[in-house]
C-alpha cells in the first residue's frame, strides 16, 4: 500500500502556498505516491495543483475531488489536460458529486440524478480525453445540443498519460458499484478499513457490469490522520473537522458523511453532532463526539495504533492511503508525514 495525502485548501487559517509547496517537496522525497487537492467553496484545487506541478518531478496530482456542479465536463477535461501536460503526465482527475448545499447554493445547479450526471459527465471527459469528436446523448448531458448551431468539437491538446486516470469519490453502495463500471480508482472518504473491505463487493458489481477487471481499480482510501504518544491529543486536533464533516458538510436531510456514521452503528452519535452543530455551532459539535467514534473514521492515535490501522487498510484491499493531516503547525505536518511513511511497513 502506498501513501499519499490531501493538501486540504487554502484559506485564512490554512497553509500558505509556500508551506503547502514545502510539504509536497517532502512528500516526494520520503517516496509518497500522491498529493490531493480538494474543493470546497474556497481556492480553485486545479490552480493549486498547477502551482505543486512546477516545484515537483516526481509525485503524482490529483484532485480530491472536483465538484462536477462546478464546471461543464468539457472544462473538467481541459482542465485534466493542462495539468497533465504541465506535470508530464502526473495528473488523476478525482471527480465528485458533491452534495445539494453546495451545488444548489453555491453554484446554482439542481442537484437532480447526481449519479446519472456523473456517468455521463464521465463518458464526456473520455471522449473528449481520447482525441475524439465529442457526441453524447444521455440523460442529463447531450453534446452539440441538438436544434443549435453546435458541432461536435475535438480537444485541441492531449494529455500526456494515455488514459488519463480518473477517481470517483463514492460513499453509497450505487455510487460505489459506479466506481467500479466506468472508473480508474475509487476514493472512499472516512471509510474505516473494516467497511472498505465490506465495500468492495459493491465495487465488484459495477466492474462486472461493465466487463471490466476490479482488480485493476486503484482503492484510496481518503482518511484523516494525527499520530501521537498522546492519543486523546490525537483525537482532540480530528475533532473540529469531523465535526465539521458530520454536523455541516450537508443539511439535516441530506449528509453524507452523518449517514456514513449512521451505517457504521453511530447512529446516536451521529445525531447528536448534527444537532448540536446546527444549533450551536462547531464547538458543541465537537463535545459530542466519542473517542470510539472519532477512531472508527479517522486514522489517528498512538504510533502502534496508526501502525495498526495502516496494515488494516492494507489487509482490507487499499492500493493507497490518503491522509489529511491534522497538525497544526508546518513542522508538526512535517513531522507527521515521516511518521506515516515509517509505520507504513508491512
Amino acid at each position: 500500500m502506498r501513501l499519499g495525502f490531501s493538501i486540504g485548501t487554502l484559506g485564512p487559517v490554512a497553509s500558505s502556498p509556500g508551506d503547502q509547496l514545502k510539504l509536497v517537496q517532502q512528500a516526494e522525497r520520503l517516496g509518497y505516491e500522491s498529493v490531493w487537492a480538494s474543493e470546497g467553496y474556497g481556492v480553485d484545487p486545479a490552480a493549486t495543483l498547477a502551482w505543486l506541478a512546477a516545484g515537483t518531478e516526481r509525485i503524482e496530482l490529483g484532485t480530491g475531488v472536483l465538484q462536477i456542479s462546478a464546471r461543464t465536463a468539457i472544462a473538467g477535461a481541459m482542465t485534466a489536460v493542462t495539468i497533465d501536460r504541465l506535470s508530464n503526465g502526473r495528473f488523476r482527475l478525482g471527480l465528485g458529486t458533491s452534495g445539494p448545499q453546495v451545488a444548489e447554493g453555491w453554484h446554482g445547479q439542481r442537484y437532480e440524478r447526481p449519479l446519472a450526471h456523473l456517468r455521463d459527465y464521465v463518458k464526456v471527459v473520455r471522449t473528449a480525453l481520447a482525441g475524439e469528436p465529442v457526441r453524447h446523448e444521455g440523460p442529463t448531458l447531450v453534446l452539440p445540443l441538438p436544434d443549435s448551431r453546435g458541432k461536435a468539437l475535438t480537444m485541441a491538446a492531449e494529455p500526456v498519460r494515455k488514459p488519463l486516470p480518473i477517481h470517483l469519490a463514492a460513499m453509497g453502495p450505487k455510487a460505489i458499484a459506479l466506481a467500479g463500471e466506468v472508473a480508474d480508482g475509487w476514493l472512499p472518504i472516512h471509510f474505516p478499513p473494516e467497511h472498505v473491505a465490506a465495500s468492495l463487493p459493491l465495487l465488484r458489481e459495477g466492474a462486472a457490469r461493465a466487463g471490466r477487471d476490479a482488480s485493476r481499480i486503484a482503492v484510496s482510501p481518503m482518511v484523516m490522520a494525527m499520530v501521537d504518544d498522546d492519543a486523546d491529543y490525537a483525537r482532540d486536533l480530528a475533532r473540529p473537522m469531523l465535526a465539521l464533516y458530520l454536523g455541516g458538510m450537508g443539511t439535516r436531510e441530506v449528509n453524507f458523511y452523518n449517514r456514513l456514521a449512521h451505517r457504521l452503528g453511530f447512529a446516536d452519535a451521529a445525531e447528536r453532532v448534527q444537532d448540536s452543530y446546527l444549533d450551536g455551532g462547531l464547538g458543541e459539535a465537537m463535545e459530542e463526539l466519542p473517542d470510539d467514534l472519532v477512531d472508527s473514521l479517522t486514522l489517528c492515535g498512538t504510533p502502534a495504533r496508526v501502525r495498526e490501522r495502516l496494515a488494516a487498510y492494507r489487509e482490507a484491499g487499499a492500493t493507497t492511503l490518503i491522509a489529511g493531516l491534522n497538525a497544526p503547525t508546518l513542522d508538526d505536518r512535517v513531522e507527521q508525514l515521516a511518521w506515516l511513511a515509517e509505520l507504513n511497513t508491512d
